[in-house]
C-alpha cells in the first residue's frame, strides 16, 4: 500500500505550496500560513505517514519556517521526514528562484546575477524568472505568464525526488550563500 505523504515547500515568494499524496493540493500566500493550507488537505493528522519538505534554496526565513513545521509535525505524529531541493519541484523548465540582492538561485545549486546565467533557448520557471523577465527574455529565454502555476514548485515532484526518509532533525536546509545576519561585535 502506498503511504500517505504530506509534502510542502515554503522557500519561494509564492508562500506555501503543499500536497497530500496522491493528488490533493493547497496553497497559502505566506509561508507562515502553511498550517492553514495543511488543514485544508488533512481531515485527520493521523493519516499522515511521512513528510517531505522543500529545504531550499530560497528565503532564509521561509526555509526555516518549512523545516520547523516539518520537524514539529514529525515529532508530534511520530513519522519520518525526507528533504528535497526546492529546485527539484519544477518540471516544465529550468527553475530560477529569486535570491534577492539582484541574484537568482539556479540549478547546481548556485547563486548568480541574472545577466550571468546562460539561458538562450530555455524555458525558465520560478519567481526569479518572473522578477527578471526582461533580462532573461532579452537573452533568449522563454518565460510563461506571471500567473502560470508552472512558476510554483510542485510538492508532488518533491516527493518523487526526495532523499531518504529518517528522523526530522537529519533534514538540513540548503543554503547556497551565507545569511545577511552577522554577529554583533
Amino acid at each position: 500500500m502506498i503511504p500517505t505523504i504530506l509534502a510542502f515547500d515554503t522557500s519561494t515568494s509564492f508562500g506555501a505550496v503543499c500536497a497530500l499524496t496522491p493528488d490533493r493540493r493547497a496553497h497559502a500566500p505566506r509561508a507562515a500560513d502553511l498550517l492553514r493550507a495543511v488543514d485544508e488537505l488533512v481531515d485527520d493528522p493521523a493519516e499522515i505517514e511521512r513528510i517531505v519538505v522543500g529545504r531550499g534554496p530560497g528565503s532564509f526565513t521561509s526555509i526555516r519556517i518549512g523545516l520547523a513545521i516539518a520537524r514539529s509535525l514529525a515529532l508530534t505524529l511520530d513519522v519520518p521526514v525526507a528533504g528535497a531541493s526546492t529546485l527539484d519541484g519544477y518540471a516544465a523548465g529550468t527553475p530560477v528562484i529569486d535570491a534577492r540582492r539582484g541574484e537568482v538561485f539556479a540549478p547546481g545549486p548556485r547563486v548568480v546575477k541574472p545577466e550571468e546565467l546562460p539561458v538562450a533557448g530555455q524555458t525558465l520557471v520560478g519567481d526569479g524568472a518572473i522578477r527578471y523577465r526582461t533580462i532573461f527574455e532579452a537573452a533568449g529565454a522563454t518565460i510563461p505568464g506571471d500567473d502560470d502555476p508552472l512558476h510554483r514548485p510542485d510538492p508532488l515532484l518533491l516527493v518523487e525526488r526526495a532523499g531518504p526518509f529518517g528522523p526530522a532533525a537529519e533534514v538540513e536546509p540548503l543554503y547556497v550563500r551565507d545569511p545577511d545576519a552577522r554577529p554583533s561585535r
